[in-house]
């Protein structure tokens, strides 16, 4: 599959993309997809509700994942939803120069008000994100096969309210109780139930 090798932030972000949207809910998004890689690497652990580094050393290879691991080393402990806003624009703007470098975004050089320049980034492989919407509403609405990267993705996604994942049908107590079959599914519920509700409050 062409998009086999997607960390979880850089799926939600694809996932996301919406030039209408806000940044700060993709932000959010996006660090609560990295917050839950690391938690399934076993680079973090929960201890009671809080976000704990297994070690000191590891590191996964991948600059956005390693970066907010040792943001989390280096800082005062917090609980998962305080992980979830703070400084997530740092990894939000860390995928999308991931996603640029390897070919799923391009950046186009523009100036605000005429005068000062500034960067934006369009999508490259639009059909490719197409066929990775599509996944995601097979996964929601249960068919084939969920691996629990694919569960995890699928549940911070709603969470998250990506437009087009839900059908227009599902009501709130729908969703949360789907929600609730994807965290069970994905391997790390509890602490994927944490970083759903830090994404709305209603689920």
């Amino acid at each position: 599959m062409p998009h086999g090798s997607l960390s979880l932030p850089a799926r939600l972000c694809l996932l996301a993309w919406d030039p209408t949207g806000t940044e700060v809910a993709a932000a959010h998004l996006v660090r609560a997809g990295a917050l839950t890689e690391l938690v399934r690497r076993g680079l973090l652990t929960d201890e009671d509700g809080i976000a704990t580094p297994a070690d000191l050393d590891t590191l996964t290879g991948d600059a956005v994942l390693d970066g907010l691991l040792e943001l989390v080393r280096e800082s005062m402990p917090h609980r998962w939803r305080a992980w979830v806003g703070l400084h997530a624009r740092v990894q939000a703007d860390a995928v999308r120069e991931q996603l640029t470098a390897e070919g799923w975004l391009r950046a186009e050089k523009k100036r605000v008000l005429g005068v000062f320049p500034s960067v934006e980034h369009v999508l490259e492989r639009a059909d490719a994100v197409d066929v990775l919407r599509q996944e995601a509403r097979d996964v929601w609405q249960g068919r084939g096969e969920v691996s629990e990267q694919e569960a995890a993705a699928v549940a911070l996604a709603a969470a998250g309210g990506v437009r087009g994942l839900v059908p227009d049908g599902d009501d709130r107590e729908q969703l949360k109780e789907r929600v609730e079959e994807l965290v069970e599914r994905s391997g790390v519920g509890g602490v994927l139930g944490e970083l759903c509700s830090a994404l709305t409050p209603a689920v």
